[in-house]
C-alpha cells in the first residue's frame, strides 16, 4: 500500500530584502501581493521513500540543498539522495543563491543570510511534516495540453519556435477520495510581473494554485519550472499585469484539472530513483580588449534603436529595442566576468554549484528528471521522446543552478542574453543530456 504525505509553509520574506529575477534592475521589496510557499509531496511504497519540494523563489543554490538533506537525514531518515528541490522560478521573491549580473557582483551584494537560514529551516520542516503525517494513498500522474495555442506562451527568441506545451501533474488522494495534493510543472518563465513591481508575488503560479484550490480546498499545490530557458509571454502575452497572470494561471490550472478528473489513481505504485554527477565546462569569452569591442558595438546598435523606438507603443518596435538591450546587457556581463577573474573576484554561481547533479525518480510509469539551471527547452523535449516512459517531468531549476543559461550550440549563431551571459561551453548540453538518459535506464 501506497503512503503519501503533503505539507505547505508560507516562505514570504519581510519587507526590506532585495527581489530577485531582474538584476539590473534593483529593487528591495516593499511587501507582499501574494504569498510565496513552499510545497512537500512525500510518497513511501514500503520499500522507498522520497520527498518531491517546490519553492517559489528564483533560485535555491545546491549548497543550501545539501544542507537540507544533510538535515532531513538526521530528522526522520529519508535519504539525502531521495529529496528533490525545485523552484517555480517566480521573478519577484528574495535571492536564495550567488549570481551572475556584474553590477551586484562588483557591488559585492551578498544572499540574505538570515532568509536563507530560516528557508533551510522551513523546508526541513514541512519534509518532516508530510513522512510523520503520511496516510494511506492513490496516486495518479498525466498530462494536458496549454501552449500558444490558448495565447499563454512559448518560445522567446524565436516567436513560433520550439516550445513545450504540455501541463504535467501529480497527483495524491487519501482512501476517503480526498485529493490532498497536486503537483504541476509547466514551461514558462514566471514574468507577468516585471521590473517596475516592488512587491512579492508568486506570478502566475500563484494563480494558478488559487484556481486549484477553489476546485480542491483541501489540496496542497506544488508548482515546479519545466525547460524555460527559452520559454516566455514575450510574444503572446496581452499585457504586464497581474490581470494577465492571473487569465494565464487559471488556464493553465483549469488544464491541470482536467489530469485529476480523468486519473487512473494506483494505490500500488513502484519507486526506484538515481542521481548522477555531470561535470560542467567553462566557455572561453576571449580577451578583455576583443570584449570591449563587442560591447562597444552593442551600445551603439541598442542607442541607435531606442533612439527610434524608445517611446513606440507598437510592440514589434518595442521589441526592437528591448533584445539589443539584452544583447548589450550580455556582453556587458563577459566583459564583467573576464575582468573579475583577472582580479580573483569569487563568482558564487560558479563555484558553488558545479559540478551539476542529475536526479531522477520512477514512480510507477512516471519518470520525473531533475536537473540544475535554466534549460533550453529542446533538451526537455528530446528527453522525453526518449526516455520510454508514459509521463515524463522534466524539472529545471533542481537541486540548484548552473553558472549561465543551458543553450544550444544552434544558439549561439543568433546570440541574445541568455548564450551571451551563459558562462556555460556549449559542449555541456551534449554531456548533460547523455548523464540524463544514462540515469534514466537506472530506474527502468
Amino acid at each position: 500500500m501506497l503512503r503519501a504525505g503533503v505539507a505547505l509553509e508560507d516562505i514570504t520574506p519581510e519587507q526590506g530584502l532585495e527581489l530577485a529575477g531582474y538584476p539590473h534592475y534593483p529593487r528591495n521589496n516593499t511587501g507582499a501581493h501574494d504569498p510565496l510557499y513552499a510545497a512537500c509531496m512525500y510518497l513511501n511504497d514500503g520499500k522507498k521513500e522520497v520527498a518531491m519540494v517546490t519553492l517559489d523563489i528564483l533560485f535555491f543554490s545546491k549548497q543550501h540543498v545539501a544542507k537540507v538533506r544533510s538535515c532531513v537525514e538526521e530528522a526522520c531518515g529519508i535519504p539525502g539522495s531521495n529529496v528533490m528541490i525545485s523552484c517555480s522560478h517566480t521573478h519577484s521573491g528574495p535571492w536564495a543563491s550567488g549570481r551572475l549580473d556584474i553590477e551586484s557582483l562588483e557591488a559585492g551584494k551578498e544572499q540574505p543570510k538570515e532568509y536563507v537560514e530560516s528557508l533551510i529551516s522551513k523546508i526541513t520542516e514541512i519534509i518532516v511534516k508530510a513522512k510523520t503525517e503520511a496516510f494511506d494513498a492513490k496516486f495518479a500522474s498525466g498530462t494536458a495540453l496549454c501552449g500558444a495555442e490558448s495565447g499563454v506562451g512559448g518560445n522567446r527568441r524565436l516567436p513560433g519556435g520550439p516550445h513545450d506545451p504540455l501541463v504535467s501533474v501529480m497527483a495524491v488522494k487519501d482512501m476517503d477520495d480526498v485529493v490532498r495534493g497536486i503537483f504541476v510543472n509547466y514551461t514558462l518563465h514566471p514574468t507577468f510581473i516585471h521590473e517596475w513591481s516592488t512587491v512579492c508575488t508568486a506570478d502566475y503560479p500563484g494563480y494558478l494554485r488559487l484556481q486549484l484550490n477553489e476546485l480542491e480546498k483541501d489540496a496542497v499545490i506544488g508548482f515546479s519550472q519545466g525547460a524555460s530557458g527559452n520559454q516566455s509571454s514575450r510574444y503572446y502575452r496581452q499585457g504586464e499585469s497581474y490581470d494577465e497572470a492571473e487569465r494565464v494561471g487559471r488556464i493553465i490550472g483549469k488544464a491541470a484539472y482536467t489530469v485529476v478528473e480523468k486519473a487512473d489513481w494506483k494505490s500500488e505504485l513502484v519507486i526506484e530513483t538515481a542521481n548522477t554527477i555531470v561535470e560542467v565546462p567553462i566557455r572561453d569569452f576571449g580577451t578583455e580588449e576583443e570584449l570591449e569591442v563587442q560591447v562597444a558595438r552593442d551600445k551603439a546598435v541598442y542607442e541607435e534603436l531606442y533612439a527610434k523606438y524608445g517611446d513606440s507603443k507598437v510592440r514589434e518596435e518595442y521589441y526592437l529595442w528591448q533584445n539589443a538591450n539584452l544583447k548589450l546587457l550580455g556582453s556587458e556581463d563577459q566583459l564583467g566576468y573576464v575582468k573579475m577573474q583577472k582580479r580573483g573576484i569569487n563568482i558564487e554561481l560558479l563555484s558553488d554549484e558545479v559540478p551539476a547533479e542529475v536526479q531522477v525518480f520512477r514512480l510507477g510509469d512516471t519518470c520525473i528528471v531533475g536537473v540544475q539551471g535554466e534549460v533550453f527547452v529542446e533538451y526537455a523535449l528530446y528527453v522525453k521522446a526518449m526516455a520510454g516512459f508514459g509521463t515524463v517531468i522534466f524539472n529545471e531549476l533542481t537541486n540548484g543552478v548552473l553558472p549561465g543559461y543551458l543553450y544550444t550550440p544552434e544558439s549561439l549563431v543568433t546570440g541574445g542574453y541568455e548564450t551571451d551571459t551563459s558562462m556555460l561551453d556549449a559542449s555541456f548540453g551534449k554531456m548533460l543530456i547523455d548523464g540524463i538518459l544514462d540515469t534514466i535506464e537506472k530506474v527502468k
